[in-house]
């Protein structure tokens, strides 16, 4: 069976012969996919600045390598990727979800100098930390709002109360009592993604902020 790829072409600018490059760059990508056995499933394309992050093509690229398992981006070059930053970042975002990058100049896996891999292993690093503290704030979270007498089977459907609330309904109640034992907006929206609700800071402030209204009228 085939590996799956993707292919992504970028030009800096609209002018009209640009578009040439764009179908040269499709054509010669596909033709190095096949060569080196990937089925490509997806072409992507933009006509954008390499240091511009919001393009569409690119966007809906990163949405299928981290949605729809893929094992590889082929492009023209490195810097048809992005440019500056930009370029590092999305680097970041391919080795995170194990794709690997092909790029024609290369004739083959991209080749990083080795400042590159020095800052994609830091990143790297760097998130594997971020990770490690948000789940301990989580964690501690929810150790206090159980020592608070939260009980989350009482407000989801499935854990022990039909009656209960909807997984994306947060429990106001309990926002209210956790406030209340003196945790911040952001350790309580931790504590309830801890247990299973799709919570931001934002959004419980909001509902908090609701409650308060509320109660004023």
């Amino acid at each position: 069976m085939k590996k799956r790829a993707l292919v992504y072409c970028r030009v800096s600018t609209t002018k009209d012969e640009q578009e040439t490059s764009l179908e040269r760059q499709e054509e010669e990508l596909l033709s190095f996919a096949f060569e080196q056995g990937y089925l490509v499933e997806e072409v992507y394309s933009d006509q954008y600045s390499g240091y511009e992050m919001d393009r569409e093509g690119l966007l809906e690229m990163l949405n299928q390598v981290k949605n729809d398992k893929v094992d590889a981006v082929f492009i023209q070059d490195e810097t048809r990727l992005g440019r500056g930053h930009a370029r590092i970042a999305l680097l970041h975002v391919m080795k995170k979800y194990e794709v690997d990058v092909y790029t024609l100049s290369d004739h083959g896996p991209i080749a990083l100098n080795d400042m590159d891999d020095m800052v994609l292993e830091i990143l790297a690093v760097v998130e594997e930390y971020q990770r490690k503290i948000h789940n301990a704030k989580i964690k501690r979270g929810m150790k206090r709002a159980v020592e608070n007498g939260y009980k989350p089977e009482r407000n989801l459907k499935g854990k022990g109360n039909p009656d209960g609330r909807e997984r994306l309904e947060l429990p106001v109640d309990q926002i209210v009592s956790l406030k209340a034992s003196g945790l911040t907006f952001q350790e309580i929206a931790v504590t309830l993604q801890g247990f299973g609700y799709q919570a931001s800071k934002a959004t419980v402030h909001r509902r908090f902020r609701e409650y308060q209204q509320m109660k004023e009228s």
